[in-house]
C-alpha cells in the first residue's frame, strides 16, 4: 500500500531498494558517488529509481561534491562509496564536511557480515577508521535496523551543530528481503540540541550590549548554518555596531552593509583586526575562536568582555572564556536578543551614545587608514586584479567556490557577497583539491546560477579527472584558474620565515589549458596580458558551458595584511618588506 508520501509501505523488498525509500523520504534528489563490489545491489536498484546518481572519477570528490551542495543549499549532501579503499577514500572529505560544520550522509558499502574482520577482500574497518572525523557512523549488520538507522543519519547530520554522518552497510544486507516500514519517529535519548538559549542569559546580554562603549559582532559560520543572516542584520542594526565576518561566515551579512568591515584574522582586514583588539565588547556569533582568526590567544581581544552564542556547548569556552555564555541556535537566540534590545532601547542607549560614535569613527578611519585595494599591473596579471575583475561581473551575486591558498585568501579578501551560501570554501580543514568538486555540487544544486570554481595551479592538479564529470553532465562551471607556478602558500612561508629557501614548491609543466578543456569536450584557453583579463572573463561568462579560464599571474606576490604564526592580530604585516637603500 502507497503511504501518503508516495513510497511504498508494508512491501517485501531489498536492503538495497530500502534504503532508497528511506533517500527518497528524506527528499534526496542527488547522490555523489562511486560504484564497487559490494554497494553493486545498492546501484542495480538505482538503476530503476528517480534519484539521481553522479558519477564521479574519485571517492574524494564525492565527499566533496555532496559537500558543495550542502553548503549551496543548507540541505544534506549525499555521498556513496564501495567497501575498502572506496570508503578510505571518503575520508579527508568527511574531516572536511566535520572542521565546518557541514551536512553530509556517506553511505559505503561492507562485506557480508560473516567476513567482517577477516581480511576479506576490499575489507576495511570503515566503522573505526572513521568514528574521529564524523559526528556519527554506524555499522549496518541487520537489515531491520536499516530504516530507522538512514533516518537517524540524517537527523543528527542536520540538526544542533551539522556534520557528517557515515552509514556502513554489509553487502548481505544490502542483499536481505524485509518488510518495508517507513519510519515516523526519531528518539535519541543521548542526543539532546538545546536551541533556544537561557532567557535570563539573553536579557544580560542584551544588557551588556547597550552598556558598551566600543562593541563588536563577530560572526561566524554558524549564522550560515542557522539561515541567521536576517536575524544577523537586525541585531546589527538595532545595536548599530560594526561587524566582521570570519572566513566561514562572509554572505552572514551583507558585504555591502554599511556596518560591515571585513574578514578578521591571519589574512584579514587592517580595520577588522583592529577593531577586534580594541573592542570592550565581543559579541560572539556561531564562532569557534579559531586560532587563524585569534592568532595568539593570550593577546586577542584584551580589553574584551565576551558574549558568546553556540549551539555546540563544547565550544562554549573552549578556546576563551565568555562572560555570558549562551547554549542555543542562533537564528533563535538572535531574535530573543534583538527584542530584549529593542525593549530596553530608551533606558539604555544614551548611557553610550558619544562614545559609540567615536567608535565608528575610529572604525571607518582604520578602514580608510588601510583599505583593501587591489594592486593593478599594466605589465603582468595581478592576483588582486584578477579577483576584483571577477568581483565586478559577479556582483556580490554569484556562488564562488575556491580551493586553498594564496588564492582562496585573495577571492576572500576582494569578492563580495550579498547573501549567504553564495561563498564555499574548506575553512577549516583547508584542504586541497576542494574547489572544483565543491563547485561541482553546488552547480547540481543550483543549475540555473552563475558559478565560479577559482583554483590554483596546484589544488587543480588534484582535481583535474572531474572535468569528465563536468562534461558528461554538461555543467556550466566557469573554472578560474590562478596559476602562478607555485604553491603559493607554502612558497610564501618559505620565503618570509625560511630565508627563502624554496624546496619542493615549483609546479612545472602545467597543462595547455586549451587543449586540456579541448581533450574533455570544451572550451578553455590561457591569458598572461592585464589587457586580456576582463574580455576572457567576460567570453567566459558568457559560453553557455563549461569554460576553463588559466590566468597565469605574478609568480611571486603574496598576501598582505598577514599575520605571523605567534603574532597577536595587531601585528599585522601590512605590506611587503621595503628594501633598504644604501
Amino acid at each position: 500500500m502507497n503511504d501518503k508520501t508516495g513510497h511504498f509501505r508494508g512491501e517485501v523488498m531489498n536492503g538495497a531498494r530500502m534504503l532508497l525509500e528511506c533517500l527518497a523520504r528524506e527528499q534526496v534528489d542527488c547522490i555523489f558517488g562511486y560504484p564497487g563490489g559490494v554497494t553493486l545491489p545498492f546501484y542495480d536498484a538505482m538503476y530503476d529509481h528517480p534519484i539521481r546518481h553522479v558519477l564521479v572519477r574519485h571517492e574524494q570528490n564525492a565527499a566533496f561534491a555532496a559537500s558543495g551542495y550542502a553548503r549551496a543549499t543548507g540541505r544534506v549532501g549525499v555521498c556513496c562509496a564501495t567497501s575498502g579503499p572506496g570508503a578510505t577514500n571518503l575520508v579527508t572529505g568527511l574531516v572536511d564536511s566535520l572542521m565546518d560544520s557541514i551536512p553530509v550522509v556517506a553511505i559505503t558499502g561492507q562485506v557480508a557480515t560473516r567476513l567482517i574482520g577477516s581480511d576479506a577482500f576490499q575489507e576495511a574497518d570503515t566503522f573505526g577508521i572513521t568514528r574521529s572525523c564524523t559526528k556519527h557512523n554506524y555499522l549496518v549488520k541487520n537489515l531491520a535496523d536499516l530504516p530507522q538507522i538512514v533516518h537517524e543519519a540524517f537527523h543528527i547530520a542536520s540538526s544542533g551543530r551539522p556534520g557528517p554522518v557515515l552509514v556502513d552497510i554489509a553487502k548481505d544486507v544490502f542483499q536481505g528481503q524485509g518488510r518495508y516500514e517507513p519510519v515516523s519517529a526519531i528518539h535519541l535519548p543521548g542526543y539532546k540540541v538545546v536551541v533556544d538559549g537561557h532567557a535570563g542569559q539573553v536579557r544580560r546580554a542584551a544588557q551588556m550590549m547597550w552598556e558598551a562603549e566600543r562593541p563588536l559582532v563577530y560572526a561566524g559560520g554558524g549564522i550560515i548554518a542557522a539561515a541567521a543572516h536576517e536575524e544577523l542584520r537586525e541585531l546589527v542594526e538595532a545595536l548599530d555596531a560594526p561587524a566582521v565576518c570570519t572566513l566561514m561566515g562572509l554572505g552572514g551579512l551583507s558585504s555591502g552593509h554599511p556596518n560591515f568591515i571585513s574578514m578578521p584574522g591571519m589574512h584579514g582586514s587592517y580595520a577588522a583586526n583592529m577593531a577586534m583588539t580594541e573592542t570592550d565588547l565581543l559579541i560572539a556569533l556561531g564562532v569557534r575562536f579559531d586560532d587563524r582568526v585569534t592568532g595568539r590567544l593570550s593577546a586577542f581581544a584584551p580589553k574584551a568582555r565576551v558574549i558568546h552564542v553556540d549551539i555546540d556547548p563544547a565550544e562554549i569556552g573552549k578556546n576563551r572564556a565568555a562572560d555570558i555564555p549562551i547554549v542555543g541556535d542562533v537564528k533563535r537566540v538572535l531574535k530573543r536578543l534583538t527584542q530584549s534590545l529593542a525593549e530596553t532601547k530608551d533606558e539604555m542607549r544614551a548611557a553610550g551614545g558619544a562614545a559609540r560614535k567615536a567608535w565608528k569613527r575610529q572604525v571607518r578611519g582604520w578602514m580608510e587608514e588601510h583599505p583593501l585595494t587591489p594592486e593593478v599591473s599594466a605589465d603582468e596579471i595581478k592576483p588582486q586584479h584578477l579577483m576584483a575583475e571577477i568581483d565586478r561581473l559577479s556582483g556580490g551575486e554569484a556562488i564562488v567556490t575556491v580551493d586553498v591558498g594564496q588564492h582562496q585568501m585573495w577571492a576572500a579578501q576582494f569578492i563580495r557577497f550579498h547573501h549567504p551560501r553564495l561563498w564555499i570554501n574548506s575553512g577549516g580543514l583547508g584542504a586541497m583539491g576542494f574547489g572544483l568538486p565543491s563547485a561541482m555540487g553546488a552547480q547540481f544544486a543550483h543549475p540555473d546560477r552563475l558559478v565560479f570554481s577559482i583554483v590554483g595551479d596546484g589544488g587543480f592538479q588534484m582535481s583535474v579527472p572531474e572535468l569528465a564529470t563536468i562534461v558528461n553532465h554538461g555543467l556550466p562551471l566557469k573554472i578560474i584558474i590562478m596559476n602562478n607556478g607555485y604553491l603559493g602558500m607554502v612558497r610564501q612561508w618559505q620565503e618570509l620565515f625560511y630565508n627563502n629557501r624554496l624546496s619542493s614548491v615549483q609546479l612545472d609543466n602545467f597543462p595547455d589549458a586549451a587543449l586540456l578543456a579541448a581533450a574533455y569536450g570544451f572550451r578553455g584557453r590561457t591569458i598572461e596580458h592585464p589587457r586580456e583579463l576582463a574580455p576572457a572573463l567576460e567570453e567566459c561568462i558568457q559560453e553557455p558551458g563549461p569554460y576553463l579560464l588559466n590566468v597565469r599571474v605574478t609568480p611571486f606576490e603574496n598576501v598582505y595584511p598577514m599575520v605571523p604564526a605567534g603574532a597577536a592580530i595587531h601585528e599585522m604585516v601590512l605590506r611587503p618588506p621595503q628594501p633598504v637603500e644604501a
